[in-house]
């Protein structure tokens, strides 16, 4: 795949449509057997010519991938971690949590607690034996956050455009504050199972992506067309559609921000500034005050120019959230994929699926 090596490079040969594409569907993909066609139609061009247009732009390296966004905290057991990994062993480490087939993120970031990195399991149990595992073999404590409030959560946002920050030109964003169970667990069918484990890594780009998930999972694809929406629905699903890469469309200046909320005033700060344009995630995840952490709310904010994603944060911190906060930027990707949802399937399906030790789910 080729790679645009700066922020104009990206947007050569881009016309009407292929903007069109990349801003329009993010989500909304149409859910039927013959997608590109309705695509096609809205736009003004063939069925191929639509899906043709997709593959270009994902070879292009401006798509991540087409398909369904799925939702870790839904479906199974998943908590942001970090650990303070020591300068002359930083690289060792990272091997040994990237080795997780469970460890789906994994990102340096410019603060004391350098190293953090998401965990993705089929029941609560799995999961802390996974951290447990990381502990032992790293030497590392590491701290546990899982998310407990979605206050707002979209990386959709348009990307055709001179922007400094996501959303410096759009509305408002609506807010619906959703509580996280840590031992919450997805009631999937097990055609849903199948559809998740073969849609994880996106659909097929093909005419009938549908027809060529229900000849996978040996379902008609009016039954699996039922799962996605159904999916879609209970929030397993966040959205269907192109993922846009937005290191290559040039928010490569993103900012983790955590505050240190009053506890009274937590729910209602957070929707507030979940509210506003430029905040991409605004969610509560627990103090570790025994770990010397004591922040309860985390924002970010994604952007093309440093220097106005810190106005940004200055502006949260004097007119949102006057509390005491720190920014940590993320400086290296060490890992980046899609969650894999077989075990957590498999868990759904027969319980909690511990009987094998974390380590027999490494991936070297």
């Amino acid at each position: 795949m080729s790679t645009p090596t700066s922020e104009d490079d990206w947007r050569a040969g881009i016309d009407d449509v292929d903007a069109a594409l990349i801003d329009g569907y993010q989500s909304g993909f149409p859910i039927e057997t013959r997608p590109f066609r309705r695509v096609g139609d809205d736009l003004g061009v063939g069925e191929s010519e639509a899906l043709a247009r997709i593959e270009r732009l994902r070879e292009q390296g401006v798509f991540r991938r087409f398909g369904a966004v799925l939702n870790p905290p839904v479906i199974g057991a998943s908590t942001l971690a970090a650990v303070r990994a020591p300068p002359d062993r930083f690289d060792e480490i990272a091997d040994a949590i990237n080795g997780y087939r469970q460890v789906n993120h994994n990102y340096r970031r410019d603060h004391e607690w350098n190293m953090w990195f998401v965990v993705t399991a089929g029941s609560l149990r799995k999961r802390d034996a996974i951290v447990s595992e990381i502990e032992a073999e790293t030497g590392c404590r590491v701290l546990v956050l899982p998310m407990l409030t979605d206050f707002y959560i979209d990386l959709e946002f348009p990307v055709v455009n001179g922007d400094r920050f996501a959303r410096e030109s759009a509305a408002s964003a609506g807010v619906d504050a959703t509580r996280i169970s840590e031992t919450a667990a997805a009631d999937l069918s097990a055609l849903d199972r199948r559809v998740v484990l073969e849609i994880q890594e996106g659909f097929p780009l093909s005419e009938t992506p549908y027809a060529d998930v229900a000849a996978a999972v040996d379902a008609p694809v009016g039954a699996v067309v039922d799962s996605v929406e159904r999916l879609l629905e209970e929030g397993c699903i966040k959205r269907v559609g192109c993922v846009v890469n937005h290191v290559v469309t040039g928010f490569d200046s993103n900012c983790m921000v955590v505050w240190d909320v009053p506890d009274a005033d937590l729910d209602a700060r957070g929707e507030t500034v979940g509210g506003l344009p430029y905040v991409t995630l605004c969610y509560h995840r627990p103090r570790r005050p025994e770990q010397g952490w004591p922040y309860n709310l985390f924002t970010m904010i994604h952007g093309r120019d440093r220097a106005a994603v810190d106005a940004k944060i200055d502006e949260l911190g004097s007119e949102y959230l006057p509390v005491d906060h720190e920014r940590l930027y993320s400086t290296e990707t060490l890992k980046q994929t899609g969650a894999r949802y077989g075990d957590i399937v498999e868990a759904n399906e027969d319980g909690d699926g511990d009987g094998e030790s974390a380590n027999a789910d490494r991936r070297r």
